[in-house]
């Protein structure tokens, strides 16, 4: 085990925790001799995973909540507080990733949670730990958005409105604790090999692995940086995708497959 602090101790607060990013970004900290309070709706499944990877009991917790429900999440960093103390990192991962059609009635209500999750999720992980932070006067907040946030793609409206959603509310909270000492981190990944991803019908240039993307994702939240898109190939894609003219952006993107929608999988 390798550690990055003076401090064994410090506290990962990571929701999404039972698979892909979140889970790659737990054993990531993990390693580097941080403790962690372990977020997801379905506990068994971190539990399971603890035991498989040998992780010390007395390093780990396991909190079952859903993001999406706010007095859920809230109540689950509550009892993070109250038993492990006041974390030093808070991941706001967790997040949904479903194909709508507008068009349909029933997208809408799919569009609703999406929404629910990926947006008003991520400002209730956070609110709990904000004043408290404040307070001791360190700490930091990511929030983990995507680059599907930058630009709409066809059939991903909610995926990436809630992504624009999620970065523009980071931003606006970072200017919120300007000055408490309280960094707050936008990540937005390009493709993770997760399982969000693996039934896309599109190709999903520079794939990382989740232990890639999370060392990376890593480095900038303990750096403190304010933004970071990950890998770099497509932060220069990113870039270049916030300024085509539409025009261009709408010929690149005519005849893209759409993701599938999450009635057509059940």
């Amino acid at each position: 085990m390798t550690t990055d602090s003076s401090n064994p101790a410090r506290l990962a607060f990571i929701t999404g925790a039972s698979s892909g990013i979140g889970q790659a970004l737990a054993w990531h900290a993990y390693q580097r001799g941080w403790s962690l309070a372990l977020v997801a709706r379905r506990g068994d499944l971190i539990r399971q995973w603890a035991v498989q990877q040998g992780l010390d009991s007395r390093r780990f917790a396991v909190y079952e909540a859903d993001v999406g429900e706010p007095d859920s999440i809230i109540a689950a960093a509550q009892r993070c507080m109250q038993q492990q103390g006041l974390p030093d990192l808070v991941v706001a991962n967790a997040g949904i990733s479903w194909g709508v059609d507008t068009a349909l009635r029933e997208d809408i209500d799919a569009m609703r949670q999406v929404m629910d999750v990926n947006v008003l999720g991520v400002a209730a992980t956070f609110h709990a730990f904000i004043t408290p932070m404040a307070r001791r006067g360190h700490g930091c907040l990511a929030g983990v958005a995507s680059v599907a946030g930058l630009r709409g793609l066809p059939g991903h409206g909610a995926y990436c409105a809630s992504k624009a959603a999620a970065i523009a509310y980071c931003e606006s909270l970072r200017g919120e604790l300007r000055g408490s000492s309280v960094k707050v981190t936008t990540v937005l990944p390009g493709y993770v090999d997760t399982p969000l991803t693996r039934d896309n019908r599109y190709g999903m240039p520079f794939l990382m692995t989740p232990q890639a993307f999370a060392a990376k994702a890593w480095r900038a939240m303990q750096a403190g940086r304010s933004y970071a898109i990950i890998p770099w190939q497509m932060a220069w894609a990113g870039r270049l995708m916030r300024w085509l003219p539409n025009a261009v952006f709408d010929r690149l993107v005519a005849g893209r497959k759409r993701k599938h929608r999450h009635l057509d999988r059940r």
